[in-house]
């Protein structure tokens, strides 16, 4: 077992951290959710998971109240109360717990919360964008009464934990595509997925629907934390960075300019330097006729000034 990337510096000079909600049912999520029972060697992201945990491979954190994640001993997750809270049934042999292939409950694991923490390497001058923590959430609820389904979060799992084991579990990106060339720590690692923000780390603790009171608030209030964080990737280097327009427009117009200048070191014109010589001569003569009408017409209006005698 090896890391699979790097780990994100501890001295780091800005980082953003962000949760966001992922929708199994949509095209980009769906990966993470097909085949919701195990074919084979295939299987999902959260029976995956939960094997891992049953088996004590990777340890899961306790999901709390606030949201927020910790990795800390005392939040450590018992996996057997966590079988009983959420009615998953299982057996007990000897202390140890197994679970069915038909009773884990996948169909129901149809959306995730995930962070990620947006950071510049000042070792490097990159931006990256690294997941650092999964919370698989069961979707309960929905029935002939209720068309909407109430979300139970299960427990919170350190990435960089979980990492090297999904190196190792297939995933099939594509319906075009049914080769299973990717990894689900690619799939992470690439940012394949999908999510709309639901909170950031700030001083107040407070989740979006904490101070968006419709919904209208909170796709302004998304569109917004996704803006900062893309003017400050844009900006950070000053606007020296950025790619100059107007200069690209005076250069290409001085292209232009030099294209259209016949070169002074052959002896022969083309047809279009030559049209365009014949063009000027006769604009000049035209000039030079329009001119001498001109002036003929002006003599010609001036009045006449003639001298009669007078007779006696």
């Amino acid at each position: 077992m090896f890391p699979t990337a790097d780990a994100m510096p501890d001295d780091v000079i800005w980082k953003r951290d962000i949760y966001r909600q992922l929708d199994l049912t949509k095209d980009k999520n769906a990966p993470m959710y097909y085949p919701v029972e195990p074919m084979g060697r295939q299987v999902n992201l959260f029976t995956y998971l939960f094997r891992l945990i049953l088996t004590g491979r990777i340890t899961a954190y306790a999901y709390k109240l606030d949201g927020n994640e910790s990795f800390a001993p005392k939040d450590k997750l018992e996996v057997k109360d966590m079988l009983e809270r959420y009615g998953i049934y299982y057996e007990e042999n000897g202390g140890k717990l197994t679970v069915a292939d038909s009773d884990v409950p996948s169909a129901e694991a149809t959306r995730y919360y995930i962070k990620e923490s947006v950071y510049l390497d000042q070792r490097t001058g990159t931006f990256t964008t690294k997941v650092t923590a999964l919370c698989p959430v069961l979707m309960r609820g929905a029935d002939d009464f209720s068309t909407e389904a109430t979300p139970y979060p299960l427990f919170w799992i350190n990435y960089d934990d979980v990492a090297p084991w999904l190196a190792k579990l297939p995933m099939m990106p594509s319906d075009l595509n049914n080769v299973t060339n990717m990894t689900a720590d690619d799939y992470f690692a690439m940012n394949r997925y999908d999510g709309k923000i639901y909170k950031t780390n700030n001083m107040q603790g407070k989740m979006l629907h904490n101070y968006c009171p419709t919904d209208s608030d909170m796709v302004a209030e998304q569109a917004r934390i996704e803006k900062q964080i893309d003017d400050f990737q844009k900006n950070v280097w000053g606007s020296g960075f950025l790619p100059d327009t107007t200069k690209k427009d005076s250069l290409d117009a001085e292209m232009a300019a030099k294209e259209e200048k016949p070169s002074k070191g052959f002896l022969f014109h083309s047809k279009s330097s030559k049209n365009s010589s014949a063009n000027a001569k006769n604009t000049a003569t035209d000039k030079s006729g329009d001119t001498a009408k001109k002036e003929k017409s002006e003599s010609s209006a001036s009045p006449r000034v003639s001298a009669r005698r007078q007779r006696r």
